[in-house]
């Protein structure tokens, strides 16, 4: 006979919580910075989030892969134009404005990668 086996909860570090969050991990409560996250309390937090995780989302500041889906660019086209820190919304916004040349260039490029993506899918 084989003894039952025990349900073991699944944990992750904050750095991964957050990732999955689509937040910053310097910008989060210091509670979540150093605790361990389980996948049911990830689930919460992605289903009811508390006040810090949606102002958070909401006026940043945004992890880089959130900042380069926002402008519409790739994480490398970040780094061509510059960006190397954290944006916060406001930030963003005042960028998608502005339109430097630099962004401009970085949509372009982004467009004609989904559209290659795209026909190569296709067949």
């Amino acid at each position: 006979m084989t003894s039952p086996k025990t349900k073991t909860t699944q944990t992750m570090k904050p750095a991964t919580a957050a990732k999955k969050l689509g937040v910053l991990l310097s910008a989060t409560p210091a509670e979540f910075q150093e605790g361990v996250v389980s996948r049911d309390e990830l689930n919460e937090l992605q289903s009811k989030p508390p006040t810090w995780l949606a102002d958070l989302r909401r006026n940043g500041p945004h992890p880089k892969q959130v900042v380069a889906a926002k402008l519409g660019v790739s994480i490398s086209g970040l780094v061509r134009g510059g960006i190397d820190a954290p944006l916060t919304t406001a930030e963003i916004e005042a960028l998608k404005v502005e339109n430097p040349a630099w962004l401009e260039r970085e949509r372009s490029l982004q467009a004609e990668a989904r559209k290659e993506a795209l026909r190569v899918k296709q067949g």
